[in-house]
């Protein structure tokens, strides 16, 4: 079988590498994919990106299976378009993908069905903007509506910060379409935690949990990030809490986009705040919802997946995942994102990279922000490598993954030294 993987970060990367594990896949493309894609074996990267021709190229390709990694596609209506042509794709509509491109949709939605999550208000006027700003004080949160690559929240600790991030927003039209209307929330407090599952209109299969590092630096100090690090499994996400984030957040998620008359097929990525307490009654709020794959949690979370992942594409696709299993592995897997020089600002891109070891069973580099020239690798993105370890525990885990971040090389790099410090910090 061919199969076709959409876009060109860490998470694609990691999806071809565990899909090309499947006895069945002779082959996989990936569009646009990345200099890590680029030099795997039964793996090619395709310069497309317009729905109609990846749709176009699938058809006369004869591509099995079609998973959209990352947002913007899904914004765009791929998976409209391949279903126009009676392809299998894994994805959610452009309607439903609203969840995710349009943060007022998913609060309004999230209000409308009772699903917990911040106060808020939305506008599209400077001035109402900053007297609400002012009226409730800071520590507040400011969010761009639409699609804005990880650079659409900021969490202002002060007003200023908190007015300076409007008028970026609103004010100066730096963010596009996206910032033409901004979400202002409460500033909720506690532990984050990804939860993922995959969903075929009716029935739902988690993904092993996973805890995302947002901030640039250790201890959660700078700006917010699209990720530098993941760890799976997530020790806050106990299976008191793991019961009840299916009872009050994803179920009544999915049965809300089926009483709207939109149902959710795809990955659905509930981003949560927990806060402290007993399980059994400590509140957990939605801060935000994904139609993808989180990035970086992929690449740890298919570390440990020892099933056949084009098996539970195929159940996903053809409506029957009630009928689908993971067997996952019960060690920790740990990830360690590292960066390119000033980033998340204006990343440099063009460093030469050098010293990435070959894929281990218990180590893979998997590449995001490459790109091959001249048979040299340089960094081409932001966030430009997820090194992933496999270990027994936290600590373990955490030494492989350094111990490989360690043998890397490019001008600029920058990591976090931290990745998985709440766990040890649940442990010791």
């Amino acid at each position: 079988m061919k199969l076709l993987v959409i876009g060109s970060g860490g998470r694609e990367h990691a999806l071809a590498w565990k899909l090309l594990q499947s006895p069945r896949v002779s082959h996989v493309y990936v569009a646009p994919g990345n200099g890590g894609t680029a030099t795997m074996a039964r793996c090619s990267n395709l310069a497309l990106s317009n729905p109609a021709a990846l749709a176009d190229f699938a058809k006369t390709e004869g591509i099995a299976l079609t998973v959209v990694g990352p947002e913007a596609p899904l914004a765009q209506g791929v998976v409209d378009a391949f279903r126009a042509q009676g392809l299998k794709i894994f994805g959610p509509t452009r309607a439903a993908a609203q969840l995710e491109s349009s943060k007022d949709f998913a609060k309004a939605f999230m209000v409308r069905h009772r699903i917990p999550t911040a106060l808020y208000q939305t506008f599209t006027e400077p001035t109402a903007a900053h007297a609400y700003i002012d009226a409730q004080g800071a520590p507040i949160v400011i969010k761009a509506d639409g699609l804005a690559a990880g650079k659409g929240v900021v969490v202002a600790l002060t007003l200023t910060e908190a007015h300076e991030a409007v008028d970026a927003m609103l004010g100066d039209g730096s963010l596009g379409a996206a910032g033409a209307r901004v979400v202002i929330e409460e500033c909720l407090l506690g532990e984050e935690a990804s939860f993922i599952v995959l969903c075929d209109g009716k029935n739902i299969l988690p993904l092993a949990t996973s805890q995302d590092h947002k901030r640039l630096q250790d201890a959660d100090q700078g700006p917010n990030t699209g990720g530098m690090g993941a760890y799976s499994p997530a020790p806050v996400v106990s299976q008191t809490i793991h019961q009840r984030v299916m009872n009050e957040v994803i179920k009544p998620t999915i049965q809300g986009m089926t009483t709207d008359g939109i149902p959710f097929t795809g990955f659905l990525y509930a981003g949560l705040m927990i806060d402290d307490g007993d399980d059994a009654t400590r509140a957990i709020k939605v801060l935000e919802f994904n139609c993808r794959l989180g990035d970086p949690e992929t690449q740890p979370i298919l570390m440990r997946m020892r099933s056949d992942l084009l098996e539970v594409f195929e159940q996903a696709v053809n409506g029957t995942l009630d009928q689908a299993e993971i067997d996952w592995d019960p060690r920790t897997s740990l990830g360690v994102v590292m960066a390119s020089a000033n980033y998340p600002l204006t990343p440099r891109l063009g460093d030469l990279i050098t010293g990435i070891p070959a894929a281990q069973p218990d180590c893979v580099v998997f590449h995001a922000g490459t790109t091959l020239k001249d048979e040299a690798l340089q960094t081409s993105g932001g966030r430009v490598l997820c090194v992933t370890a496999l270990a027994d525990n936290v600590r373990a885990t955490q030494q492989r993954a350094y111990q490989t971040v360690h043998s890397i090389n490019f001008d600029g790099a920058q990591y976090r030294t931290d990745i998985g410090w709440r766990a040890l910090e649940k442990n010791t």
